[in-house]
């Protein structure tokens, strides 16, 4: 039988065939692997509140809820003409419990990026329970386009006010189609390594 020194690819195709969230940033490390996603459709504004969530899971698709992790969210500014050593961390939000979509007590924060430019966000986590899933770290970049002007606090948490006119348009059919080519190339991959 084959053996693959990375497992974690298994959880890829499992992950994008439960989520309708097909354009989502899916990223694993061990046994964990975390889909990302920020409000409004990845095109976070300066200025105005966007909604950041993670779902976590564990090989085999199991839900790592936040009461579960001992999880850490940074902001960090990319936006300085200095190196990447010295970029700087806006903030670490504090995380809460969310239901986004089908996943319920994920870890999510409401981020105000005081300017447009390149961000990273970097959860970070341990279990609380011991072995029930490896430490991890993910880092997403994220591009935040000008908006309106920046609230006096770096970072902000607010209640989200959600847009009736985003939900009634169908936007799901650019992920379903990325969603199709993703699990076709996953299946040939993996049909071609099987038989090498």
């Amino acid at each position: 039988m084959l053996q693959l020194k990375n497992k974690s690819i298994y959880l890829i195709p499992l992950l994008l065939s439960a989520s309708p969230a097909f354009a989502h940033n899916v990223k694993t490390e061990g046994n964990v692997a975390s889909i990302f996603h920020i409000e409004p459709n990845h095109n976070p504004r300066a200025g105005e509140i966007s909604q950041a969530w993670f779902a976590l899971t564990k090989a085999g698709g199991e839900v790592i809820s936040l009461d579960r992790c001992n999880c850490q969210l940074r902001i960090i500014s990319n936006n300085q003409t200095l190196p990447s050593a010295h970029a700087s961390v806006v903030a670490q939000p504090q995380l809460k419990s969310i239901s986004a979509e089908q996943y319920k007590g994920i870890p999510g924060a409401e981020i105000t990026f005081p300017k447009a430019g390149i961000y990273t966000l970097e959860i970070s986590g341990a279990p609380k329970a011991e072995n029930d899933f490896n430490t991890f770290k993910f880092a997403y970049d994220v591009t935040v386009q000008a908006g309106v002007a920046p609230q006096s606090s770096p970072v902000a948490q607010a209640p989200t006010v959600q847009n009736p006119a985003s939900e009634t348009q169908p936007n799901w059919l650019l992920p379903g189609a990325i969603a199709g080519i993703v699990l076709l190339t996953t299946a040939w991959f993996v049909k071609r390594t099987v038989k090498n």
